[in-house]
């Protein structure tokens, strides 16, 4: 097993396959470093691939302490699996909270960023929910720490946006659910609280984006709901940016819509690798329908 050994001396644990350009994958809540085996077996093929479970996710080291749990932490840790790997610069794929670790590490260390996709990014970013979503969280944060993963684990797979997965394919949401169900209640409760509850809106940091020079893409389900307008705020205000909808989709898109996510996520790479993922055409002018000149 291998670990990365981060600032703050938390031990992740880390595996890659393949070789070629690097791609790092970064998880979601309700994932680990196992929630991107669809894409390790795609993308391993021509690119070196890294996975990591985020701190408090077995077997990453578990710090009891919630402090030890931030967004920027969250950022610094991919450098840190970076670092461990030797890997200078890669694109950076995330899912969620791993979505908007891929964006902090894009703010925070543009040099080491080919592209960042950031899928099913926006949730607590809405202003008017920033509120509900503290609430909700610490309500799943008790949960978790109160009644226990095996228990709740499956009952938080079963999200309004994750519906979606469990009535396309009922075999990968059930080992999904399975496996949500073994989390460490700490690592899970810390997490919820350290990070997805103190994070700052995505519009808070709308200057820094519109000064982010790295080729992005933002990916959405058309049945997350609270990820569609946060979607569209970050297309319209990062320079490179691009913007995915999946038809009847929902939040956990890497699972629920494998061969689509894979078949996108590798255009946008090819694109970004020959140079043709650029800002936006002065020409193509929002504020214009037709030209009558």
């Amino acid at each position: 097993m291998s670990f990365a050994t981060t600032d703050d001396g938390v031990n992740l644990f880390f595996e890659t396959a393949g070789t070629g350009t690097p791609i790092i994958f970064v998880h979601e809540f309700g994932g680990s470093h196992w929630s991107w085996e669809p894409q390790l077996n795609y993308f391993s093929r021509r690119h070196r691939c890294i996975t990591f479970a985020a701190r408090g996710y077995p077997p990453s080291e578990i710090p009891a302490d919630v402090e030890q749990y931030s967004q920027e932490r969250a950022a610094d840790d991919v450098i840190a699996v970076l670092d461990a790997t030797g890997v200078e610069r890669a694109h950076v794929i995330g899912l969620s909270m791993g979505g908007f670790a891929a964006l902090h590490v894009a703010l925070r260390n543009p040099e080491r960023v080919l592209s960042v996709l950031a899928a099913g990014t926006g949730y607590g970013a809405e202003k008017e929910h920033e509120e509900y979503f503290r609430g909700v969280s610490e309500q799943v944060a008790k949960n978790f720490s109160e009644r226990g993963s095996k228990e709740y684990g499956p009952r938080y797979a079963e999200g309004a946006s994750r519906v979606q997965f469990q009535n396309k394919d009922p075999r990968g949401w059930s080992l999904f659910a399975e496996r949500l169900s073994r989390h460490d209640e700490v690592g899970a409760s810390n997490t919820m609280r350290g990070v997805q509850m103190r994070r700052p809106s995505l519009y808070d940091l709308e200057d820094d984006f519109r000064v982010l020079d790295v080729p992005v893409l933002v990916m959405t389900g058309d049945e997350d709901d609270h990820c569609i307008q946060p979607g569209l705020f970050l297309k319209r205000t990062i320079p490179r940016c691009g913007f995915a909808v999946l038809p009847k989709s929902g939040h956990t898109l890497n699972l629920e819509e494998p061969e689509l996510f894979n078949r996108m996520a590798a255009e946008f790479i090819a694109q970004v690798e020959a140079g043709r993922w650029g800002p936006r055409d002065p020409r193509a002018d929002a504020s214009q329908i037709m030209r009558t000149d």
